[in-house]
């Protein structure tokens, strides 16, 4: 193939439509090379697809032809190359119209995303491993698992004293360590369902690895290929470390039942916590990806701007509003409405107590400290005292950066408008 005619790049995956978007144009899928999904509209999805065919002597007219075929409207060759440049090749999907490459293209930066992932079980292994749990996912045996479950929820709060287990495992540094530890298994659990529910629903899971989400050390399971599945299969990926988390409870039950150990307890308390975590939609975790899917809108941060100015500045919907259809475009008014006054809640109440709480933190490590030192073990004392400091210092420097580029925007904008009403 000659070098002035464009090209998709090597590697690039034509998925097809995202199935039950909620968008009133459904967008089709491409996945680049490097993992990244991008959603295209029907006409450029189309010059995608005419370029995937085997080369033609003239490439640009030969999709002019094909468009014009499939849409009904005349192209041309020059229409061609002005999409091909102007749209496809900044978004990485192809090199320009005269076959040049295109620069590199860095990965989308949402707003609270996830980052410094590493890597630690490669595809191959992911899938291998999901493969070994796929069939938890079978319609009786998640009902039969979540009867049991809720069994053992009434029987553990309506029998067991969980305040006093709490006290003797924080007393005990060699407690709080294995504690820990399950709740780090839990953790691990919890993206291996992730993982499996992918592959039941017939998607590839990608890479499982740890990074820092905020501040917070986190694990996380690349399911980036849900995308494929339809709406109930996309849900039923994001509900599959919470159903994982259940199932580790489920087990910590058994053995607490069989052992009476408190630990046990404490550990099933830790994973509740992290299953209410998950569960909470404001920012990435399980329940945004879940309203994400269910209204079929990928990123719901971005619309936080177009539904303030409809809901309290009474605008007019603008372009991306008037993309969305009805339902999915209500539902996410409704995020957005609970989601702000949650934040700025938040704000205020830790901007409202910071003295006391920084004070509480500094008089609860200073304790921490000094019993870790006339503990048995020094050392199980000054690590698990170390973890403890850790878990009251994070969520203050976690939220505090969570706030921070809210506040940056609001300032732009707040100057933006103080310059345009500023006199010339």
């Amino acid at each position: 193939m000659a070098l002035s005619e464009p090209a998709l790049l090597a590697g690039m995956e034509l998925v097809g439509e995202f199935e039950d978007s909620g968008y009133r144009e459904p967008p089709h899928l491409v996945c680049r090379p490097d993992g990244q999904v991008v959603r295209l509209p029907t006409l450029l999805y189309q010059v995608v697809r005419a370029l995937s065919a085997p080369p033609a002597r003239q490439r640009t007219a030969a999709v002019a032809e094909e468009l014009s075929r499939e849409t009904g409207r005349q192209f041309t060759a020059d229409h061609v190359a002005f999409l091909i440049d102007k749209k496809l090749a900044p978004l990485g999907i192809t090199t320009y119209s005269d076959g040049s490459p295109p620069p590199p293209t860095p990965k989308s930066d949402p707003f609270l995303s996830f980052r410094f992932r590493v890597a630690v079980l490669p595809e191959r292994v992911t899938w291998f491993l999901s493969g070994l749990f796929a069939w938890l996912f079978r319609p009786l045996l998640v009902v039969g698992a979540l009867a049991v479950f809720v069994a053992g929820e009434v029987w553990l709060w309506s029998t067991q004293d969980t305040g006093a287990a709490l006290r003797t495992v924080l007393s005990s540094p060699a407690g709080v360590l294995l504690v820990v530890l399950l709740a780090i298994a839990s953790c691990m659990f919890h993206e291996m369902g992730h993982g499996a529910a992918c592959r039941y629903g017939g998607a590839r899971p990608g890479a499982m690895g740890c990074g820092i989400y905020v501040v917070w050390p986190a694990f996380y399971t690349d399911i980036t290929n849900s995308y494929r599945l339809g709406r109930a299969g996309r849900i039923r990926a994001d509900l599959g470390g919470v159903y994982f988390n259940a199932l580790f409870v489920l087990g910590l039950l058994a053995l607490y039942a069989a052992t009476g150990n408190p630990l046990l307890l404490v550990a099933i308390l830790s994973v509740h916590l992290e299953m209410f975590q998950q569960l909470i939609p404001t920012l990435r975790f399980d329940g945004y990806y879940i309203v994400a899917d269910l209204t079929g809108i990928p990123d719901l941060f971005k619309y936080i701007g177009p539904i303030l100015k409809r809901v309290v500045l009474r605008r007019p919907h603008d372009e991306r509003l008037r993309a969305l259809k009805r339902w999915p475009q209500t539902v996410v008014a409704v995020w957005v409405v609970f989601l702000v006054p949650a934040l700025v809640l938040q704000l205020g109440v830790v901007l409202m107590n910071m003295p006391r709480l920084l004070e509480a933190d500094w008089r609860t490590v200073n304790s921490l400290v000094d019993n870790a030192g006339t503990s048995g073990n020094q050392v199980l004392g000054m690590v698990a005292a170390s973890l403890q400091i850790l878990l009251l210092t994070l969520p203050v420097v976690g939220l505090s950066l969570v706030l921070t580029r809210p506040v940056r925007s609001l300032g732009r904008v707040i100057r933006r408008r103080v310059s345009r009403r500023a006199p010339a």
